[in-house]
């Protein structure tokens, strides 16, 4: 009796150990849940809404324009006026522990300039049809009125939906590639608003 009973606790522990293994295959090296934490991606994706990441596509290729990635956030705890205009002039070493949420706008080789309150790629203006026409893209303290950046091989140009209320590369500059844990792949919660994270088409360029 009382081997029949230590076999049967033996298998409930192995299902356990089993289970737990898949969560973390799952957890560590797919996909993770995320809640959106401010207002830098509204209206598309409203604070307190739930996703998923998946990291699976990013084994294969290198994120793409248009994509609306999870990532650690450079340090902010030196001064914004330490990036001046494309420069970077002190390296903080404090860092955030929260990640950040934003949209790829230019990838490496790419031009990135803002003028007017449009953003520029290759000298081409990018239309954005997830923001509204009346938004306006403000340049900040690294990427400022008029000029040009062009993105480093291995880093990334990102910025929020909602532009005037977004710390993004046009205040820190790109960031790293390897910074990035996942893309926005799927709404989970609310239920109203769920489904899979589109990706916007900017036609010809």
């Amino acid at each position: 009796m009382f081997r029949r009973i230590g076999a049967f606790f033996l298998d409930v522990l192995e299902v356990i150990v089993f289970a737990i293994g898949i969560f973390f295959f799952v957890y560590l090296l797919i996909m993770r849940p995320h809640k959106i934490k401010g207002a830098s991606m509204m209206p598309n994706f409203p604070d307190s809404e739930y996703l998923l990441t998946e990291k699976v596509s990013y084994y294969l290729h290198t994120p793409v324009r248009g994509d609306v990635v999870v990532f650690t956030p450079p340090s902010q705890s030196g001064d914004l006026n330490s990036v001046d205009c494309g420069v970077i002039k002190s390296t903080p070493t404090a860092q955030i522990s929260d990640e950040y949420i934003k949209r790829v706008i230019a990838v490496p080789g790419e031009r990135v300039m803002i003028k007017k309150g449009r953003v520029y790629i290759n000298s081409e203006l990018l239309k954005e049809p997830y923001i509204a026409a009346s938004v306006t893209t403000d340049a900040k303290t690294f990427l400022c009125e008029g000029q040009e950046y062009t993105i480093p091989t291995g880093e990334l140009f990102v910025m929020g939906d909602n532009r005037e209320h977004s710390s993004d590369s046009r205040y820190w500059g790109p960031i790293p590639k390897k910074s990035v844990s996942g893309r926005a792949w799927v709404i989970y919660w609310p239920v109203d608003l769920g489904g899979s994270v589109k990706k916007p088409d900017y036609g010809s360029l």
